[in-house]
């Protein structure tokens, strides 16, 4: 009714929602009244307990609010029509923002389109929570954004629960079809890619029950890049309920490599354990430093006995996309006070801090009994910065790195039900040719010290960007020199929150209190500024991690050499082009002449033809010997 949907629209505009409080219907009119009020008008009445021990006393949102809006339908000319016969707009209690009211029941629609989907993932065997994940990732939208809320996900799912139990004796005959085709695809890849591995198991039926598989390009990648692995859990093959494991790693150019696959039956300790054991084996049993995963007890306990040497991180981001799910309602408007203030505590340096400000968060917002908090904080020496900040971690907790990894996993899941077909798909976009690295683009000095001149010789220009920033900031710090040699770093600015940075000599080795470097891989700004006050023109060998340079790129060495030839040149042009300016700005008729030549310069350039790639590649390494 168009009436309806105006009531509907006005109050969503205005901070809260309606319900219907009375209809009235004539023989002859049909329905000639309608009663729409506050969706907190009125009070709950007192229902009899139910004869247990301990009912649930849920709170009413119902606080007798009197806004109201009363339609009346009425014959005038021989047309039917409604006006407004009573109209109040006062509540007594606070109205919504935009971000809130769209939370309320009334507002939280789940369409047939997203009912379809949801079904096809419920009977996948996804748990609601990644079923809303998916949906997130498919519509791209941020965490929490969607028009429902994971509890519709859950009621809908509930109520269909019969719908999506049905036909799992031909679901099942199809999974097992399926599975033997990935296998056969897996050992046809072997005569493609000589260093293609893969492992499977087998069931009490005799049937695959996981598989998992790595390529050569891969496991090559895997001895300069294996030092931290991220093992993504989040969503389930289409329509089967397999677990989909994906390996990654984060190469010199800052970007997720794939390492890795997995399919799993169910998502039990037993299963992870093979799945990590498979792994180590394909990776010839080198053990990375640092995991980074979910949250998730099975794959915890797999990996404290599988990997007992190396760290268990829980993804930053996969912690706040739960964030919303879990407390935007019970907070309500103090949600986003509560992102915020979480936001921070999770970056704080020292553990003493974050243990003071974790109590005081809680307290504030009344969360003491909630169980998610109890959660985050029993796991909290593996995602909050004050425990993990010594872990080597090569920059993974990055929003850049985030981004990659989601773009990869969106190339691979694209709605295909075939296994074999999302097989292609995972060789084709695990294929280095075909994963977007950043080009060795010529990189401008900003400071003019000699080791960032040095640095960038070494570095690509992801990792420099990095170090230059630091170099940058390093100029703002003062060092005092203390009685053992070691040295407090302060900025200019600041009255606290020094670093104490340790130099030694001997074997010219620098630690910082920040530990930056043993997070990143990368020289932090107080161990730099250290290092120009001793007169270092070039930072130790040590400090420029295999990870991280120019040389460990995978690419071919033919394309690096052209690229660094092509660096040689835009360098040479860059110098010739600043002093051909500083030269022009001398006098006016320098500079017209100037301008004009290069004009005609420009032109004749233009109107050239366009000769072979080798060719432009040897012009520039001509360049050098003008």
């Amino acid at each position: 009714m168009k009436e309806m949907i105006w009531a509907h629209n006005f109050a969503r505009k205005n901070g809260f929602s309606i319900r219907k409080a009375r209809s009235t219907e004539s023989q002859n009119l049909g329905i000639y009244r309608r009663d729409f009020v506050c969706y907190r008008s009125g009070f709950n009445q007192p229902r009899k307990k139910a004869n247990v021990e301990h009912p649930r006393d849920r709170k009413s949102v119902r606080c007798g609010c009197g806004a109201k809006l009363y339609l009346t339908k009425e014959i005038v000319d021989g047309v039917m029509q409604w006006y407004v016969s009573q109209f109040s707009n006062v509540h007594n209690h606070e109205l919504l923002e935009d971000d809130q009211v769209r939370l309320l029941p009334a507002y939280r629609k789940i369409q047939e389109v997203d009912q379809e989907r949801i079904l096809l993932l419920s009977k996948a065997g996804f748990p609601v929570n990644r079923i809303v994940k998916v949906l997130e990732l498919e519509k791209g939208v941020q965490p929490g954004q969607l028009p429902f809320i994971e509890k519709d996900v859950r009621n809908f799912v509930r109520t269909c629960k019969k719908t999506v139990q049905e036909n799992d004796a031909l679901l099942n005959e199809k999974r097992e079809n399926d599975m033997l085709e990935l296998l056969e695809a897996c050992k046809a890849m072997t005569g493609r890619d000589p260093d293609f591995v893969y492992d499977y198991t087998i069931d009490e039926n005799e049937k695959v029950e996981n598989i998992a598989w790595s390529f050569g390009d891969s496991i090559r990648a895997y001895t300069i890049f294996g030092d931290v692995v991220a093992f993504d859990t989040t969503y389930r093959s289409v329509t089967y309920g397999l677990l989909l494991g994906v390996w990654f790693g984060i190469d010199n150019h800052g970007k997720a490599i794939f390492l890795g696959c997995v399919l799993l039956q169910d998502e039990s300790s037993h299963s992870f354990a093979w799945a990590l054991q498979a792994f180590m084996r394909f990776m010839r049993g080198r053990h990375p430093q640092t995991i980074l995963t979910d949250i998730d007890s099975g794959l915890r306990d797999a990996i404290a006995r599988e990997l007992p040497n190396t760290k268990h991180v829980l993804c930053i981001w996969h912690i706040l996309s739960k964030i919303s799910s879990w407390f935007s309602l019970p907070l309500g408007s103090q949600y986003e006070n509560f992102k915020t203030e979480f936001d921070m505590l999770s970056q704080l340096e020292s553990v003493e801090d974050f243990e003071h400000q974790w109590n005081i968060l809680v307290a504030r917002f009344g969360l003491v009994s909630d169980k998610h908090i109890a959660l985050l904080y029993s796991y909290r020496a593996s995602w909050t910065f004050s425990y993990i900040r010594s872990y080597f971690l090569a920059r993974t907790l990055t929003a850049e790195f985030s981004l990659s990894l989601e773009s990869f996993l969106k190339r691979i899941l694209n709605g295909q039900t075939c296994l074999q077909v999302f097989f292609e798909q995972v060789s084709i976009a695990a294929n280095l040719e075909n994963q977007t690295r950043e080009g060795m683009q010529y990189m401008h000095v900003k400071t003019g010290m000699p080791l960032e001149e040095h640095a960038r010789n070494i570095l690509t220009p992801y990792a420099f960007n990095v170090l230059q920033h630091e170099i940058v900031l390093s100029v703002q710090y003062a060092t005092t020199e203390m009685a053992n040699g070691s040295y407090l770093v302060r900025h200019y600015k600041k009255l606290d929150g020094e670093c104490l940075v340790i130099w030694m000599p001997d074997d010219e080795q620098i630690h910082c209190s920040c530990k930056e470097f043993e997070h990143s891989g990368i020289l932090c700004r107080h161990s730099l500024r250290v290092l120009v006050v001793k007169n270092y023109f070039q930072l130790p060998e040590k400090y420029f991690p295999l990870r991280w340079r120019v040389e460990s790129s995978l690419v071919s060495v033919d394309d690096q050499n052209a690229q660094i030839s092509s660096d040689g040149g835009a360098q040479a042009f860059h110098s010739l082009t600043a002093s051909l300016l500083t030269e022009s700005l001398i006098s006016k008729d320098r500079f017209n002449y100037v301008h004009n030549e290069l004009t005609s310069l420009l032109e004749h350039v233009r109107n050239m033809p366009v000769i072979d790639e080798y060719a432009a590649n040897a012009a520039a390494n001509n360049i050098s010997e003008l």
